[in-house]
């Protein structure tokens, strides 16, 4: 916990150190664990797919370590993977934070600066709202990380004087500055995806998204040479495959076709090591040389907000640009590159009645979306929507959490109870997640599927394996029934496709997990 090399001097010490230092800062970084949600998909997680135990690594505390001075000894702790230490060998402890992870961050902080370690709250929670952090870190980083958190380090180098209490960045941060990750610290093989940050911020101004808050609308990106070197990095860490966490990865439709075409190749240069999958807007099916190149570069997956069919609900939530077209066209054209659409899809808008559950089933089904994350509307502080509703009285205490897709929210639904919203949303993930929606969803997704990218994200030995595993530990405990349904979904002349069938069974089972564990009466359901 302190120092064990001792000298002499008249300058005070900070909390973690009991003397003046003659070895290097040693650096904890902690990522606390997040409470299980859809996100989580533990059952796939956990009882499919072999050595697995979360989904992706936290690059956030990746980039701090990098960021951190060269000779300072950096750990990084991942809760959701393993267990926190109970008396590590640190001089600092720094845990970070989504919204979600409040709770369990705070817990965190106190325990550890009770026991005398200097404590640094960071993330994208403190980010938001660093007031929240008063008396419980002895430092607070809010912002982006590039130039605030080495000035915090020198700061607490510099002796004498402990490090300020809040480091707020105020300044848009130039990528440039954003050095490689410490991928090495992280224990890739343990998460089904590794991470890449191209860009920060996206051009649209959603009412409830915090991202622009956070970020801004005008879309910074880092060099192709930043990026080569990411993901040499994971090359050499002998990862396969990589979700570009970007805001929105074609905010800037000119720098992503640069991305993009860089992207095509460095996969051939290196025998196309990686399979990719990243956030856009819709606009992407309107775009078809982006969808091209996003197919030759080996994307097999993109994550879209849709939110909602109602264009009246888009227009009230400023998502104007979902209205362009139909989006069930938009989504069956992304299909016929190859590319697999994952959405987010939110009920509660002012505009949504009690129907509004039947029309998101339906355009669910239709569409062939198998991981959709249905959320209900929340109110994330700082965002338009919460100053909107909290101006008219419409925001409850104690249901604020960021995790949109339990069966509880902080707003004060317009057009329907809030009793009907939560039994609603219960019920649509209830019917989503039966075997016959997920079957009818694969069987309509594949009517408009192109020949797909290879996967090669697991070697064949693997495969078979998670094959077997699916096999034992998802279709066989549904029984004859579930059978049925997992054969009828098969496309027995389109043998390319059969991954995409597995793939889907293994998301919407463990769907399903989740919903029969968490969502009350879920595990007596009638539906099949």
């Amino acid at each position: 916990m302190s120092s064990t090399g001792v000298s002499s001097c008249d300058a005070p010490c900070l909390p973690g150190q009991t003397a003046c230092r003659t070895h290097a800062v040693r650096l904890l970084l902690i990522n606390p664990g997040v409470p299980e949600s859809f996100w989580s998909l533990r059952w796939a997680v956990r009882d499919v797919l072999p050595g697995k135990r979360s989904v992706n690594p936290p690059l956030g505390l990746a980039t701090v370590a990098a960021l951190s001075p060269p000779d300072w000894q950096v750990t990084i702790v991942d809760e959701n993977i393993e267990p926190v230490p109970a008396h590590p060998d640190a001089d600092i402890v720094g845990i970070c934070g989504m919204g979600v992870q409040f709770e369990r961050q705070c817990a965190l902080l106190r325990r550890y600066r009770s026991e005398g370690y200097y404590t640094v709250a960071g993330g994208s929670f403190a980010s938001l709202c660093p007031e929240r952090y008063a008396g419980i870190a002895d430092t607070v980083v809010s912002g982006e990380a590039e130039r605030i958190w080495p000035q915090f380090c020198a700061d607490y180098e510099r002796r004498g004087a402990p490090p300020a209490a809040l480091y707020r960045e105020t300044e848009v941060v130039d990528l440039a500055w954003s050095p490689t990750p410490r991928f090495d610290l992280l224990r890739l093989s343990r998460y089904t995806t590794a991470t890449v940050q191209f860009s920060r911020g996206c051009p649209y101004r959603c009412e409830f998204c915090d991202i622009i808050v956070m970020f801004g609308r005008k879309p910074r990106h880092k060099s192709l040479a930043q990026v080569e070197r990411e993901l040499d990095a994971l090359r050499v860490q002998e990862v396969r495959s990589v979700f570009f966490v970007d805001d929105n990865l074609i905010g800037n439709p000119a720098v992503a076709r640069e991305l993009l075409a860089f992207l095509v190749g460095y996969q051939r240069r290196h025998g196309n090591p990686f399979r990719f999958g990243t956030e856009v807007s819709i606009n992407l099916a309107r775009q078809p040389d982006l969808l091209a190149l996003c197919r030759d570069a080996g994307f097999t997956w993109v994550f879209i907000g849709v939110e909602s069919p109602d264009p009246e609900a888009l227009k009230l939530a400023k998502k104007t640009q979902n209205m362009a077209e139909d989006v069930l066209v938009s989504i069956r054209r992304i299909y016929g590159y190859g590319i697999d659409v994952l959405a987010g899809l939110i009920v509660g808008f002012d505009t949504d009645t009690p129907a509004a559950f039947g029309s998101q089933l339906r355009f669910l089904l239709a569409s062939g979306i198998q991981l959709a994350m249905v959320g209900l509307l929340t109110a994330l502080p700082k965002t338009p929507l919460y100053e909107r509703l909290a101006a008219a009285g419409r925001l409850r205490t104690g249901d604020g959490g960021a995790d949109n897709t339990r069966p509880a929210t902080n707003i004060v639904p317009l057009r329907m109870t809030y009793e009907q919203l939560v039994e609603g949303y219960e019920q649509l993930y209830r019917t989503l997640t039966a075997d016959s929606a997920i079957a009818k969803r694969i069987r309509n997704k594949l009517r408009y599927m192109g020949n797909p990218v290879r996967d090669t994200t697991y070697p064949a030995r693997q495969q078979a394996q998670i094959v077997l595993r699916f096999l034992l530990r998802g279709i066989v405990p549904g029984g004859p029934v579930r059978w049925l349904h997992f054969l009828r979904s098969i496309p027995w002349r389109r043998p390319r496709h059969l991954y995409l069938v597995i793939n889907d069974w293994i998301l919407g089972l463990a769907m399903r997990d989740y919903v029969d564990r968490h969502f009350p009466g879920a595990a007596n359901r009638s539906v099949r």
